[in-house]
């Protein structure tokens, strides 16, 4: 599918992403359209799945995905909680209709509903629980590409992109590299360089980490809030001081200096010579 250049083929890096995430991990069944994408069985009946296939079938949806003239008008779909995450981002990035969580059915087909869409292209991330919309995409005529697993089945899918499809990270990975790939057809970001974006964006994130986050996030507020603020008063009337002036020299203290205080104690009350014992009273 990369057509012999080296600027398509599948990179090191990719290889390793996908080997980390499990996308050459199948499932113990296959189906029998799926079997070219199938690279061997391990000896725990686990089918492991051809990532060359995989890189390619992902070129040639890139292509099909970037040939549509209004990005709006490609609908990705996820109703599994695992996918929705990935959709969302795809969409925000590619500029695509996102459709997470339940499907409305006859969405493509029923006409006076109003959640009726006319899409140019339909992406599922598993063929079977997006069975829905692919069989009303069938109705009309709308080609479908799907992420799917040894044992998917392949009814009415046009592009399949092997892969698993059972792994969170698998398909966060998945809808990333396809995006990234679309990206770079379009000319939005260049080929020679990485894409800044992290496929960790793409990842599916428990509710519960998601709610321990927020928490942290507004107790460090709180704790902010709390520390007061004193306000610094400034007179902007008064005289600048001089720093440039000489300060006046102070002798040095002799530290074998002997003072009596007794001695000028007595010296002081005799000057002044009061009678403490003379009466104030005067008639």
């Amino acid at each position: 599918m990369s057509g012999g250049l080296e600027v398509l083929s599948l990179k090191e890096d990719d290889v390793t992403k996908m080997l980390a995430a499990g996308t050459h991990l199948g499932t113990a069944n296959v189906n029998f359209q799926m079997e070219q994408y199938v690279y061997k069985r391990r000896s725990d009946g686990v089918h492991i799945i051809n990532l060359r296939r995989t890189w390619e079938k992902l070129l040639l949806a890139a292509r099909a995905i970037a040939a549509i003239e209004h990005p709006a008008e490609v609908f990705v779909i996820s109703s599994r909680p695992y996918g929705q995450r990935a959709v969302l981002k795809f969409a925000a990035y590619t500029g695509a209709t996102p459709i997470a969580g339940r499907f409305t059915p006859g969405a493509f087909t029923n006409q006076i509903q109003p959640a009726f869409r006319e899409p140019r292209l339909l992406i599922v991330t598993d063929p079977a629980f997006d069975h829905q919309p692919i069989t009303e995409a069938s109705y009309v005529n709308i080609p479908v590409i799907a992420l799917t697993n040894t044992d998917s089945p392949l009814r009415f899918v046009d592009i399949s992109i092997p892969g698993n499809n059972k792994s969170p990270h698998s398909i966060g990975l998945l809808w990333w590299l396809l995006a990234r790939e679309v990206m770079r057809l379009r000319g939005a970001i260049p080929r020679e360089t990485k894409w800044d974006v992290v496929v960790d964006l793409f990842f599916y994130r428990e509710p519960e980490e998601a709610e321990k986050e927020e928490q942290a996030a507004k107790e460090a507020v709180a704790v902010k809030a709390e520390v007061p603020v004193r306000p610094v008063e400034i007179d902007f009337d008064a005289e600048p001081t001089d720093y440039t002036a000489e300060k006046p020299v102070v002798a040095p203290f002799a530290a074998d200096t002997k003072l009596d205080w007794v001695a000028e104690t007595e010296d002081l009350a005799a000057s002044q010579g009061t009678n403490w014992g003379k009466s104030t009273w005067t008639s």
